[in-house]
Formats: structure tokens, C-alpha cells, sequence
């Protein structure tokens, strides 16, 4: 008997922490502790569930505006968007558009990149170049200037082409650190190079279709080959990788763009006669096995980083080959400047 009264107690002492009855009120209804108990959930989590009365009544009213204190809150038309990107309902039953929102920010923490591993990277890039030219238009301020300082602000501004040429001489002996500095600055200074022929188009070339495609392609290279300067720069390029970029550049350098590409090809889909998976199959491993090494792997299959900065070299050299020509013999797929305008 003493353990129901106590459990009677114990409930009723609940029941008055919640402000569901006191001497006046001697009854409640489920959906009021429900709602309690959802109040106290939302309040853990983070949500804001104490709105003012002026906040319902604009959402009746269809005037509604996100406020917030701390955080920029988006409008109902980007809450909605983002949600159908997600494949989350846009408004639950009984929800508000302010809940919505906060429920779409939860979304956002704990799953950041849900439904955009596929993203068209071509796309991005269009957005990127469109967004600036429309910021240059209306503030008068060129983008290209903007990405000169953002990525291009390591490079030393007397570094020229016979200063990188010197300074080549002295790679591959066994400094890899050195030959890492010299290859970091012979792709940013291509990249320079590229920003600043794109730059020097007037605002008529810029609204061409060529010309956007141009800066288009240059935004995506930059984006590809930045992993390939973080390695270059943490000195955690793989052995082999860095063996063909040293090559690469000598090639490039020397003006030797057929052998510059022979080294491209064979850092990226490799020599080997067969795929090495092959060689596994069955008991025995097949004759030549023991000619199959790093050399010989496609570091283009490897993953998707490795592919796109592999790919924005292949673009760098094919600039390099534009901008310091040569012998029509040493060139790749050569095009006379005639023919090219």
C-alpha cells in the first residue's frame, strides 16, 4: 500500500512540475503532457519553441519574415528548395514554416553533403563565373583581380619563364623537396598567366559565349588541381606521381611538349599489358608479373580526386604549349595562332 501512495505522489509531484494541475485545475488532458514532453525534446535539441504572438499572426497573415538573433535565417522560397533537394518534405502536418526552417537546419548539421555527390562540376563552375561577372557589373570590381589575390598571391611577381628554367637544372637530385617548390611554381605561374590573358578581354569579349566558356573551364581547373597543391605543399605527393610530374616539367620547360605528353599518358592510364587484377586469377600468376610496379598503374582509375587534377594538368600543359610555342614537330596536335582566331 505505502508503494502505490508513493507512486501517486510521485506522479502527482510530475504532473505539478509541468503545470498540468494545480488547486484549481484538478484535470489535464493527454495532449497537453505531450505536448509538454515535446516542448522539453525540442528545447534539448535546440529548437526554438517559444514563438511571440506577432510571429503567428504574421504567418496567418502570409507576411511572415525569418528574424533570428544569432544566424541569418533563409526565406520560405530557399527553406523549400533546399528541402525538395533533400527529399524531405517541405512542411509536416502541423508544423510552422519557422519549425520547418529549424528542421532544415538540422538536416544541413548532421548531414552535410546528403544528395550532392554527383554534382556537375561544369555547372558549379558556370554559377561561379556568372556570379562574378554580375558582381563586376554592378560593383565595378573585376573578378579576375579577386582570384589574382585569393590564389595567386604566393607567387613572387619576378618569377618569369627563364627564371623557372633555371632553377629546373637542378631537379631530380634527390632533393624532393626542391623539386616539389619548383613544380608548385611552374603550374601557378601557368595559372597566372591563364587569369591574366582572361582578364585582359574587354567587357564586349566578356560577354561572349567563348570567352564565358574560357573562364568557365578556367574556374574548373583551379578547383581541380587545388588537392594536387595541398599534396605538393605537405610534401604527401606519392613516389611515383611525383617521378612523372618532375618529368613532366623538364618537358614542358625544354619546350618538348610530345615528350611532356608520353610522361602524361603514362602517369595517367599507365603501360602495363594487362589490368593487374587479371594477373590474380587462377594459381599460378601470369609470365611478366614482375613488370607490373607503380609505374605501370592508371592513377587516373584510382579515384575522383586523382582524375580531376590529373585532367587540370592536362589543361596547364595544353596553355603551356599556347603560350611558349615551338618546332610544329615538339608540339601536341599543333594549330597555328592563325588558325586558332
Amino acid at each position: 500500500m505505502d508503494i502505490l501512495k508513493a507512486e501517486i505522489a510521485r506522479k502527482r509531484k510530475f504532473l505539478e512540475e509541468k503545470h498540468l494541475v494545480n488547486e484549481k485545475k484538478k484535470y489535464f488532458q493527454r495532449g497537453e503532457l505531450l505536448a509538454k514532453n515535446t516542448e522539453e525534446i525540442l528545447q534539448k535539441v535546440g529548437y526554438k519553441t517559444q514563438e511571440s504572438k506577432e510571429s503567428d499572426q504574421g504567418i496567418q497573415d502570409g507576411s511572415y519574415q525569418f528574424s533570428s538573433d544569432n544566424q541569418s535565417i533563409l526565406p520560405r522560397i530557399e527553406v523549400t528548395r533546399r528541402l525538395r533537394e533533400r527529399g524531405e518534405p517541405i512542411l509536416l502536418f502541423g508544423e510552422t514554416e519557422l519549425q520547418a526552417f529549424y528542421r532544415l537546419r538540422q538536416c544541413e548539421i548532421s548531414q552535410p553533403e546528403a544528395n550532392r555527390g554527383f554534382r556537375n562540376d561544369f555547372q558549379e563552375a558556370m554559377e561561379q563565373v556568372d556570379q562574378a561577372y554580375l558582381q563586376e557589373m554592378f560593383a565595378n570590381t573585376p573578378a579576375s583581380k579577386e582570384e589574382k589575390q585569393t590564389d595567386l598571391t604566393e607567387l613572387d611577381e619576378s618569377v618569369n619563364w627563364e627564371h623557372i628554367q633555371t632553377m629546373a637544372y637542378k631537379m631530380g637530385r634527390n632533393n624532393k623537396d626542391y623539386d616539389m617548390d619548383v613544380i608548385i611554381i611552374l603550374l601557378t605561374y601557368l595559372l597566372k598567366l591563364w587569369n591574366d590573358q582572361i582578364s585582359n578581354y574587354s567587357k564586349q569579349e566578356k560577354m561572349s559565349t567563348k570567352v564565358k566558356m574560357t573562364r568557365v573551364i578556367y574556374t574548373q581547373t583551379r578547383e581541380y588541381v587545388k588537392p594536387l597543391f595541398r599534396k605538393l605543399k605537405n610534401r604527401t605527393l606519392p613516389e611515383d606521381i611525383l617521378e612523372s610530374l618532375r618529368d613532366i616539367c623538364k618537358h614542358l620547360l625544354n619546350r618538348n611538349y610530345i615528350a611532356a605528353s608520353d610522361a602524361y599518358l603514362e602517369m595517367a592510364i599507365g603501360n602495363a599489358p594487362w589490368p593487374i587484377g587479371v594477373t590474380m586469377v587462377g594459381i599460378h600468376a601470369r609470365t611478366g608479373r614482375e613488370k607490373i610496379f607503380s609505374k605501370n598503374v592508371a592513377h587516373v582509375m584510382n579515384d575522383e580526386t586523382q582524375r580531376k587534377y590529373i585532367q587540370g594538368l592536362k589543361r596547364l600543359m595544353t596553355k603551356c604549349q599556347e603560350y611558349f610555342p615551338t618546332d610544329p614537330s615538339k608540339c601536341v596536335e599543333y594549330v597555328s595562332k592563325k588558325d586558332r582566331e
